[in-house]
C-alpha cells in the first residue's frame, strides 16, 4: 500500500474530490484527520472508508479551528505525515466588478488563507516528519475563466504560492506541489453548472473541453493526489500537476 500507517490531514475531505481522496488515502493505508465544516458529511465518509479516523468540524478560514484541528491530530495520532489543502469554493459566478466585498473576502479566506494556517500550525510536525504538502488548485490558474476573476486569482496564487512553499521548505525535507483539475464532476460543479447561462448545455459543454472527451469524476484527482503524497514521488517538489484530460492543449477543430 502506497501511504501505509501515513497521517494526512485533509480538509474538505466530506464531499467532491476530497471525500474521493479520503477513499483513495485510506485504501493506500493512510490514517487521515479530515477537517471540513459538515460533521455529518465528515462521518458518513468515515463509515464508508472504515478504520479509525478523525472527525474535525472545522471552518478551515478560522485560525483558532485550525489551529486546534492540527493540535487534536497531533494528539491523536502523534503526527502528520502529509497536508492536503483540498477545501475549496467557486462561488460566485461573476465578473469581477459584480463580486461583493463579503464574496471576494470568502474567496480569499477558504482558498487561499486556509493553506497558511495549516502549514503555520502543521510546519513542526511536517519537519518532524519530512513530510509533504499537497494543494488542490485548477487548471483555470493558468488559462482564466470567463465569469470567475476572483476564484481564478486564487487559484493562481495558489499555484505561485505551492512553487515558493516548495523552495522554502526543500532544505527541512519537505515537498510541496499541487494538482489542477479541469472540470471534474462533483456536488460543487453540479450547483456551478445551474448558475451559468448555457446550463441545459453545460454537460455537453464539460464533456468537449476535454480533449480525451469526457468530464471525469474526482476518482480521477485521487489517484494522482496518492502518487503525489506518496514515496513514489519523493524527488517531485514545486509541481503544478495538470488532471485536465489535455484541456489545456490548445485549438482544436
Amino acid at each position: 500500500m502506497l501511504l501505509k500507517n501515513k497521517v494526512i490531514f485533509l480538509t474538505g475531505g466530506s464531499m467532491g474530490i476530497g471525500a474521493e481522496c479520503a477513499k483513495a488515502y485510506a485504501k493506500e493505508g493512510a490514517l487521515l484527520a479530515i477537517a471540513a465544516l459538515d460533521q455529518a458529511a465528515i462521518e458518513t465518509v468515515i463509515q464508508e472508508i472504515g478504520g479509525a479516523h478523525l472527525c474535525l468540524p472545522c471552518d478551515v478560514s478560522d485560525e483558532v479551528l485550525v489551529k486546534d484541528a492540527i493540535e487534536q491530530t497531533i494528539a491523536h495520532f502523534g503526527r502528520i505525515d502529509a497536508i492536503h489543502n483540498n477545501a475549496g469554493i467557486a462561488y460566485p459566478s461573476k465578473a469581477i466588478h459584480e463580486t461583493t466585498t463579503e464574496e471576494w473576502d470568502k474567496l480569499m479566506n477558504v482558498n487561499l488563507k486556509s493553506v497558511y494556517l495549516t502549514t503555520k500550525y502543521g510546519f513542526e510536525a511536517l519537519k518532524a516528519s519530512k513530510g509533504t504538502i499537497l494543494n488542490t488548485s485548477s487548471l483555470v490558474a493558468e488559462i482564466g475563466q470567463e465569469l470567475h476573476a476572483a476564484y481564478s486569482a486564487t487559484k493562481g496564487a495558489m499555484n505561485t504560492l505551492t512553487k515558493s512553499m516548495a523552495l522554502d521548505y526543500a532544505k527541512f525535507g519537505i515537498r510541496v506541489n499541487a494538482v489542477a483539475p479541469a472540470g471534474v464532476w462533483t456536488p460543487m460543479l453540479r450547483d456551478w453548472s445551474k448558475e451559468q447561462p448555457n446550463s441545459t448545455e453545460i454537460e455537453n459543454y464539460l464533456d468537449k473541453i476535454h480533449p480525451l472527451g469526457y468530464c471525469p469524476s474526482g476518482d480521477v484527482v485521487a489517484d494522482a493526489c496518492v502518487f503525489l503524497l506518496s514515496d513514489k514521488a519523493r524527488f517531485i517538489t514545486g509541481c503544478i500537476l495538470p488532471i485536465s484530460g489535455g484541456a489545456e492543449l490548445g485549438y482544436r477543430l
